[in-house]
Order: C-alpha cells, then sequence, then structure tokens
C-alpha cells in the first residue's frame, strides 16, 4: 500500500516506521519549506512493544522521504490524518480538493461531532482510529516513545467499508492488534476528557511530565477526570457502555498510587509521560480551553478544571 503521512509530528512518525517496516510504502507531507529543515532522516530511540509486554528498545536513523506538494491525481491508497483536534479543519479542507481516490485515516482526538470535525472530506473515503502510541521529540531532535501493541478502531454506526478494512489490514501487517469500538464517538469524547483531566494538573505543574511518580497530583488528575463525566452525559455518551471508566469509580487513594508506581517504574507508562516535556505545547492548553468552554456551555461544574485555568488561558485570545 502507498501510504501518505500528514505531518512529521510525533504519531505520523511512529506509524509511519511501523508501515513502512512492513513493506509499505511510505512518505511524509510536511508544509513547503519544512523538508530542508527536517532533514532527510530522523532519530528515534522508541520502546518498541509488539512483541514483547514491557518493550523491545530501537535506536536507530530512519531515513524518510518527504514532500511538499500533493497534487489531486496522487495514487496514493493511504493518507494517515494525526493532527491537534484543533488543527483539524484547517487540515481536513486542505486535503478534501487533493484527496483523490485515497482512504483518509482520521487517527487522533476529536472533541466536536466526527463528521462536522472532517469538514467537506468525503465521509466515503474516511476511516476513524486512534493511535496507542505516543511520546516527543527532544530538544537534540530524538523522538524518544512507545509503540503499543494495540490500535483502536470504530465506525459511526455502519459496519466497517472495504476501504475500511483496507486500512485495519495495513495496520495488521504491522504487527498491531486491532480493539474495535462499537461507541466510537463515544468513546473519542471519553478519551478527550482524560486527557482534559490529567492536562489540568501537568499544565500547573509545568507539563504532563511532571506527573511522573507524583501521586498526589495523580489524584488530583484523577478526580479531574471524575468531576468532566457528567460533561460526557450531558453530550449523550452512555458511559454504560465504556468498561475504562469503571475505573474512576474505584477510591483514588488505591488508584492514585498505582499510577503513581506505574509511570515512575514501568519503561512504558514512564516514557509516555517523560517524553511529554515541553512547557510550551499548545494542544494540552487547547484541550483543556475547549473542555471548560463546553462544560459552562452546558452548565457542568468541573471545580478542578477551572482551578487550573490560569495556567492554560492566554491573555487577548478571546478564548477561555
Amino acid at each position: 500500500m502507498k501510504i501518505l503521512m500528514f505531518g512529521r509530528g510525533v504519531i505520523a512518525t511512529i506509524y509511519g516506521w511501523a508501515l513502512e517496516r512492513a513493506g509499505h510504502d511510505v512518505e511524509f507531507y510536511v508544509r513547503p519549506g519544512r523538508a530542508a529543515t527536517y532533514g532527510e532522516a530522523i532519530d528515534l530511540d522508541l520502546l518498541d512493544a509488539r512483541r514483547r509486554p514491557w518493550g523491545e528498545r530501537v535506536v536507530e536513523r530512519w531515513p524518510v522521504r518527504l514532500r511538499e506538494t500533493l497534487e489531486p491525481d496522487h495514487d496514493f491508497d493511504l493518507i494517515v490524518l494525526s493532527v491537534s483536534h484543533h488543527r483539524l479543519a484547517e487540515a481536513a479542507a486542505f486535503l478534501t480538493p487533493r484527496v483523490g481516490r485515497a482512504t483518509v485515516l482520521v487517527f487522533g482526538n476529536i472533541w466536536t461531532e466526527p463528521p462536522a470535525a472532517i469538514g467537506d472530506l468525503p465521509c466515503d473515503q474516511v476511516a476513524w482510529g486512534f493511535p496507542g502510541s505516543g511520546g516527543g521529540f527532544g530538544e537534540d531532535g530524538v523522538l524518544r516513545g512507545t509503540l503499543l501493541p494495540s490500535v483502536v478502531f470504530g465506525t459511526l454506526g455502519p459496519p466497517p467499508t472495504d476501504r475500511e478494512r483496507a486500512v485495519r489490514q495495513a495496520f495488521r501487517e504491522a504487527g498491531l492488534r486491532l480493539k474495535e469500538q462499537s461507541d466510537f464517538r463515544g468513546w473519542l469524547w471519553i478519551h478527550f476528557v482524560f486527557d482534559a483531566g490529567l492536562h489540568s494538573q501537568g499544565l500547573r505543574l509545568g507539563s504532563l511530565s511532571k506527573l511522573t511518580g507524583a501521586t498526589g497530583d495523580l489524584r488530583e488528575a484523577l478526580l479531574a477526570i471524575r468531576e468532566l463525566l457528567p460533561l460526557l452525559q450531558a453530550r449523550g455518551v452512555d458511559l454504560r457502555r465504556h468498561r475504562g471508566v469503571l475505573s474512576l469509580r474505584a477510591p483514588t487513594w488505591l488508584t492514585a498510587p498505582v499510577l503513581a508506581w506505574l509511570t515512575a517504574h514501568v519503561a512504558l507508562a514512564r516514557v509516555s509521560f517523560t517524553a511529554h516535556s515541553d512547557p510550551d505545547a499548545e494542544e494540552p492548553r487547547e484541550v483543556c480551553r475547549d473542555t471548560l468552554a463546553e462544560a459552562r456551555r452546558l452548565g457542568i461544574s468541573v471545580p478542578r478544571l477551572e482551578a487550573a485555568e490560569p495556567h492554560f488561558a492566554r491573555e487577548g485570545t478571546g478564548r477561555v
């Protein structure tokens, strides 16, 4: 399969590497002028957990192909669109006249209604998924992250089409297990508020990496997530359909120390947190701002997220 990763971010890079390793033809689309800045290779330091539960370390310099143009008559079979949720509309508008015959995999956070989030992209050419990996680029340019063994896929109601099944097969060929979510819209929004709760406390400390091993701060993050559950219900999410939510009902005096131990002592969890060390990262602030704006719109009380607002609000933006 000929695959275009849209952008050269963390998720695009990790999965682009895995898909190329599986024999697929992978290129990256980057903004004009960025190819020379990025260079012809990416330095990777990954924990690859596809075959070993504790992860296998991969350190290599990976040669990549970057392109700065995308014509409508391209021959890509799949375009993987993994951008920050607040950049999705812009990216979808760019791709709409250039999608050609490709399938577009929307592969990341969404907080609006999914069909609205993709604008005028043809719905019959869109597949929906979510990565199970993450990390960050350090100041030295090295991508440090994790490649977890599974990815999440779902539809917005009907069973997967032939296009969607072909996308799933490509990820299977990359050695990844697929987890299907029957209520994919609800699952996306649950994941979004999980991020909002964690980031609210990470931003209060400076970055998500500061939560590593911090029992008290992780307890506050768990309580912040719990306070956001009524917001999901107000948006029509049936929490009973999502078993992961049940863990939030457990006492935080029990769950917070366990999470702290995992982030401090288990490499896969530790890398996922410590790689998010940029105090100026835009996405955590956007996640918190958009979640708080929706809570206020619907009249849902979220005191811990509101208390963290000074750490993610910007003066003069007109946004909360």
